[in-house]
């Protein structure tokens, strides 16, 4: 069955994501049926960017950098990020589950500051070395 038969059957609609798998940054096209199925994607150039648009459309994921309050440490942010990507759809509860942290320096690059965020199975790391005011 074409896609013109298909679209016949089922309601089809066209989501537009930009890719960034890639640095080439493509428009990529989505058609969907009334259901959610994906029908189609275009636009991509490569197998990185059909992947992203089949991730984006079914379940968005990010990566969450935020900073958290660090006690003791020559700064008084500590740059974070998590080690893997969240469910879209949580992004702002995880920055405020991590407003609530507070670290003591010294904190090295890659100290796990919050584990198993919102349970999702990622933790969020350190990204950068805080040694502790003399």
């Amino acid at each position: 069955m074409n896609r013109d038969e298909n679209a016949a059957r089922h309601a089809v609609t066209t989501t537009t994501y930009l890719c960034i798998g890639c640095p080439l940054g493509c428009r990529l096209e989505v058609d969907a049926d009334d259901a959610g199925a994906i029908v189609e994607i275009r636009g991509f150039s490569c197998k990185r960017g059909k992947e992203y648009a089949a991730q984006e459309h079914v379940d968005p994921r990010r990566v969450v950098t935020t900073t958290v309050a660090v006690d003791g440490g020559t700064l008084a942010r500590l740059p974070v990020r998590s080690a893997g990507t969240v469910p879209k759809a949580l992004v702002r509860d995880a920055c405020r589950a991590l407003r609530a942290v507070h670290m003591h320096a010294p904190v090295r690059m890659g100290d796990v500051v919050l584990a198993d965020i919102l349970g999702t199975g990622v933790d969020i790391v350190a990204t950068r070395d805080m040694a502790a005011a003399n």
